[in-house]
């Protein structure tokens, strides 16, 4: 897109958007290499990997997140062309093919220069958002050692702020879990879930305005309270933990849902929804974690137990996730005008999130330096 032509999109000062993912295997010859990617620098013996592996082999050697992504990028693409906005969609992963900085390249060969970063994790933490941006810098450094990008006009990539309380994705979430309960007898209990983290990253995470824990319970307030009031009553609900890894001896965020399953099926509970609203797709902590073995839980229990959608390319998510794009375009361009932008839309108690994250933001422990410079910061150092 040519500079002067971006100037009068809504979408300017950006000229295209990235959508950055975790990334998975595309067959069983992947899967290996990419839990080594996934891992690298962590000390982990094939052995375990091997162990995991079979999570993905049990599904044929392929992560459902690729074909998931490929998904929202259309859906992303289709929402800005009805609105009348040509803003390239671009796809690239941490750990498997298409990579960021491969897709880096390529905006930057079509011409692109300011890139807005759509990642696939709605909640603030190490892993959801600074772990991206180290890679984003990673990416970017190697670049432009390669590239020799032009000081006048470098690559800049901006990330989008995290949107677990934005509009769309509790709106999104609502549906899913009105929809869910329709499918099991009233008093069914509402169990959200989301990814378990150590409790020293829960810990750092309050750098950012609240911990990984206070947010997802925020969004689980909002989404129950909007049900409630759809179906006319109150909700019963729970938040727990999955896809906990690493050694017995370190803590994680707990209740795991296997565990909290158990507990209720003992309080007399007999029916449950399980609502993913940490995850923003069926990928593979949803449909083995939840879909395989929570479910086998609750069937072992005699729970009657379904499954709540997670957001996918519902339409009020991406809806949201491209007003969240113009939000902070408009941001931008007061920001260089000198005004000062208009506050993020937001659902709940907290505020909306920061769009340039602060010193100290989303570490992977509280108070250590992890001496990886990341992206998208006040100061990429800190």
């Amino acid at each position: 897109m040519p500079h002067d032509e971006s100037i009068l999109s809504p979408a300017a000062p950006y000229d295209a958007l990235l959508l950055a993912s975790f990334g998975g295997p595309d067959g069983p010859d992947d899967v290996m290499p990419f839990l080594r990617n996934v891992t690298a620098g962590k000390g982990i013996p094939d052995e375990r990997l091997a162990e995991v592996a079979e999570h993905y082999h049990h599904f044929g050697g392929a992560s459902p997140i690729n074909g998931q992504n490929l998904a929202l990028q259309r859906a992303l693409v289709d929402e800005l062309t009805r609105r009348g906005i040509d803003l390239p969609v671009l796809w690239g992963n941490r750990n498997w093919t298409p990579y960021t900085k491969d897709a880096l390249a390529a905006a930057h060969a079509d011409g692109h220069r300011r890139i807005l970063a759509l990642v696939t994790s709605a909640y603030s933490s190490y892993s959801g958002c600074r772990q991206y941006r180290e890679d984003f810098w990673t990416a970017l450094d190697e670049l432009e050692d390669e590239l020799g990008f032009d000081d006048e006009e470098p690559l800049r990539l901006d990330k989008l702020r995290s949107y677990f309380n934005h509009p769309g994705f509790v709106e999104a979430n609502t549906d899913a879990v009105a929809e869910a309960l329709g499918k099991v007898p009233e008093d069914a209990r509402v169990v959200f879930v989301t990814h378990s983290i150590p409790d020293t990253m829960e810990e750092a995470s309050a750098v950012s305005g609240a911990t990984y824990s206070a947010q997802h319970l925020d969004v689980a307030a909002s989404v129950a309270a909007a049900v409630g009031e759809r179906l006319g009553r109150t909700l019963e609900w729970d938040l727990a933990y999955c896809s906990r890894s690493g050694p017995p001896s370190q803590p994680w965020l707990e209740p795991d849902v296997n565990d909290l399953l158990t507990a209720l099926a003992g309080q007399g509970v007999q029916s449950v929804v399980l609502a993913p609203i940490g995850f923003i797709s069926d990928h593979m902590e949803v449909v083995y974690d939840l879909d395989t073995e929570a479910l086998e839980t609750a069937d072992s229990l005699g729970l009657t137990a379904v499954r709540a959608d997670t957001v996918g390319t519902r339409e009020p998510f991406v809806r949201g996730l491209v007003d969240l794009i113009l939000e902070r375009a408009a941001a931008e361009r007061a920001l260089a005008a000198g005004e000062t932008p208009l506050p993020g839309a937001a659902v709940g108690t907290l505020p909306a999130w920061h769009g340039v994250c602060p010193p100290g933001c989303c570490r992977r422990q509280a108070g250590v330096d992890s001496g990886r410079p990341a992206a998208c910061a006040v100061d990429p150092l800190r």
